[in-house]
């Protein structure tokens, strides 16, 4: 028997090739910026061969590790340290968007090359809009002329939903506002941008992304009024940013007051102290009392759980409308003001089907309660209503109306008789 223990085969000396897919490759911009660099330089300012070479490259060099450094390049002519400073230990080139024309033509040209690439490599798309971000951040670090190019180019490239305007993120950075750099940068984006699509294609943008109420927010908290957000874009020659900011500011002011008027009524607050309160704000927020008796009506309507049966709606409507009539009259002094409840009245009985056969009688309280006019119902029913259930509410008035003139009539033979 063989007593001597077998010896175990060890590994040592033994070298296993490793697969090259699981080396960590090191994170190295140079050779990748040296590539990028030379071919900038042969391109020059012809920026249809720059596209051309980019759109090329991407198959030799690596856009999806080095896409930063690719932007930077770009934009600034070589890597950007932290702040905006070009890294001094680079190669760099001179013929990138900050050394070229300040003129519109020249960054929409440019724009159209970013637009090629990240087309043609469509897993950049995140990246550039990543790196837009961070050169908002940066601004303070570049020149005048380099931020309006800047500005110029982000402004097409909102226009061209190449990037989302949640970008705009980052000009509320404090330090950029409270120097103003933010708000100067912001005029020159949105007058590219404006100049490329229009106003309202501009707010459709700014409201997918909850931006259209955060405006003021370019400017330090001590000027964050609309009075001055309208005078320092309109004096930049962007009435139409002026306007639509206030028109934003309306809005929310309407739905603070409107939610603020249900809390009341819920609360059963006296309705002399809501008016008093209505007129304050109506006063503060510039109202006019057309928007106003729109607002209280869409609070009143909101402020009760209305019963799903028709037959039961209609009686507990006029119940609700003849409490707060006092209050709908405090704010139709004016025909206008007569006519948009008439309006609404019409529109929330037509979008509330329920509600489709109590448009008349509703009418008819508010006529005894003095709230509408014979004057604004008349007017109302010839030619100042819309076309929502036109038919069936022109019906439902024909005998109230007829009734309304032949009172008039007999009025003005009376005054006559009595001449």
């Amino acid at each position: 028997m063989n007593n001597q223990k077998q010896q175990k085969p060890t590994l040592t000396g033994q070298r296993f090739k490793t697969r090259k897919r699981d080396e960590k490759e090191r994170f190295d911009p140079t050779q990748f910026q040296e590539s990028i660099v030379q071919g900038l330089n042969q391109t020059g300012t012809d920026l249809e061969a720059v596209a051309k070479f980019l759109d090329a490259s991407g198959a030799k060099l690596d856009y999806r590790r080095y896409a930063e450094t690719l932007f930077d390049i770009l934009v600034a002519g070589g890597m950007l340290a932290p702040g905006g400073t070009l890294s001094d230990d680079m190669t760099r080139t001179e013929f990138c968007l900050f050394t070229a024309q300040e003129d519109l033509e020249t960054m929409q040209a440019y724009a159209q090359v970013f637009n090629k690439l990240i087309r043609r490599y469509k897993y950049l798309e995140k990246g550039f809009e990543e790196e837009i971000k961070k050169l908002l951040l940066f601004l303070k670090g570049f020149t005048e002329s380099e931020r309006n190019k800047l500005a110029m180019l982000t402004g097409i490239l909102l226009a061209n939903g190449n990037i989302s305007a949640s970008i705009l993120s980052s000009l509320f950075n404090e330090n950029l506002v409270k120097e103003g750099v933010s708000a100067a940068f912001a005029v020159k984006l949105f007058k590219s941008w404006i100049n490329e699509k229009d106003i309202n294609s501009v707010a459709a943008s700014l409201r997918k992304v909850g931006m259209d109420n955060r405006l003021m927010e370019l400017f330090p908290a001590n000027k964050r009024s609309c009075e001055h957000f309208s005078k320092y874009f309109t004096d930049a020659g962007l009435k139409e940013l002026s306007d639509f900011a206030r028109n934003q500011q309306s809005i929310g002011a309407r739905k603070e007051l409107q939610k603020e008027l249900q809390e009341m009524m819920a609360r059963g607050d006296p309705q002399k102290e809501i008016i008093a309160f209505t007129k304050e704000e109506m006063k503060k927020a510039s109202l006019s009392e057309q928007a106003m008796i729109s607002i209280i009506w869409t609070s009143v309507m909101s402020s009760v759980e209305w019963n799903k049966k028709e037959e039961l709606v209609t009686e507990q409507a006029i119940k609700h409308l003849k409490q707060y009539s006092p209050l709908l009259k405090a704010f139709t002094s004016q025909g206008l003001s007569e006519l948009s409840l008439l309006l609404k009245i019409q529109e929330y009985c037509y979008d509330n089907i329920h509600f489709m056969k109590a448009f008349q009688k509703i009418v008819v309280l508010l006529y005894k309660a003095d709230v509408l006019s014979e004057e604004a119902i008349l007017k109302w029913y010839t030619e100042a209503h819309l076309a929502k259930g036109k038919s069936v509410f022109l019906e439902q008035m024909k005998k109230f109306v007829e009734w309304l003139k032949n009172a008039e009539e007999e009025s003005e033979s009376d005054e006559e008789e009595a001449d």
